[in-house]
């Protein structure tokens, strides 16, 4: 057997490619950690383009590297970027819509996360938790404060579309696709989803995150491309940072984080129109899949 083709051979294990994915990734990482250093003491602006940065080393990089070394033919289509299946901007639409439609349904969700008591018996688990969630809540609001446009703007670029692009890059075109050629795909999304929120590191955020990566991942399963999910998570993340800014500047007054979580018949209704979209995504998917094959 040639050298060549031994690596091939390992190349296409599922541990080899575990293994080959984890080093890139942990390099990366790492090199973004060295270049972004030297922005975090240049101010609140210098801190946020060490944001930038990270997130491309660590989420933007890592998937496109790990494909063209295991997949030299047609690396990006096999990544994602492939045309959103037809009828494309009915997916994209949906997708968009879902985003805000889910509202209520996330914001039930957080309040039950930030609602779990461990008992006394973890009262020091609870408390550390609670103060990584206070921290990084701190950040995220020093991240978002922005004094003119070219802030927003510059903050859509940093807050919203950097981490967008990126995390489906990994979560949804490595990790989802990955796990999907493995098992049901349902089971797929739903793990992909759980390491997607879990990776973040916020356990009283868990459960919205989780949701929001079970939409994430069923658009992009349905629609075959990672531009809806794309356009999704940038939507998702662009809201947050857009009515944050117009909240502070006194031109809004809208309690996003809490829209509909009260009120039972809106989560419900909330519930009931997200599930029909998603089934609807689904039905259409299945049909142009049927499609093809009658005429092959």
């Amino acid at each position: 057997m040639s050298d060549n083709l031994f690596i091939d051979n390992l190349k296409q294990s599922t541990g080899m490619r575990v293994f080959i994915f984890l080093v890139i990734l942990l390099v990366s990482s790492l090199v973004g950690a060295a270049i972004s250093a030297a922005f975090l003491f240049a101010g609140d602006l210098g801190m946020k383009i060490a944001q930038g940065l990270s997130s491309i080393m660590m989420f933007v990089v890592p998937p496109i590297v790990y494909y063209f070394i295991t997949r030299k033919e047609h690396a990006m289509p096999a990544l994602g970027f492939r045309a959103v299946n037809k009828p494309w901007l009915l997916y994209i639409l949906i997708g968009a819509a879902l985003m805000f439609v889910s509202l209520p349904v996330t914001n039930q969700l957080t309040s039950w996360n930030e609602a779990m008591n461990f008992g006394s018996a973890f009262e020091r688990l609870e408390e550390y938790l609670k103060t990584l969630e206070d921290a990084a809540q701190a950040a995220t609001e020093k991240m978002l404060k922005a004094d003119n446009i070219g802030g927003l703007l510059f903050n859509l670029l940093i807050i919203a579309l950097i981490p967008a692009v990126g995390e489906e890059l990994t979560f949804r075109g490595v990790l989802q696709q990955g796990l999907t050629r493995r098992m049901n795909p349902h089971v797929a999304i739903i793990l992909s989803a759980a390491i997607f929120s879990f990776i973040h590191f916020q356990f009283y955020g868990f459960l919205p995150r989780m949701f929001l990566g079970i939409l994430l991942g069923y658009m992009f399963y349905v629609s075959g491309s990672l531009w809806t999910s794309f356009v999704m998570h940038f939507v998702n993340n662009g809201t947050a940072v857009v009515l944050y800014y117009l909240n502070d500047k006194g031109i809004v007054n809208v309690d996003v984080d809490h829209f509909g979580a009260m009120s039972p018949t809106m989560v419900a209704i909330s519930a009931v129109v997200t599930i029909a979209l998603i089934v609807v995504c689904w039905r259409k998917s299945k049909e142009l899949v049927q499609k093809d094959e009658r005429h092959q």
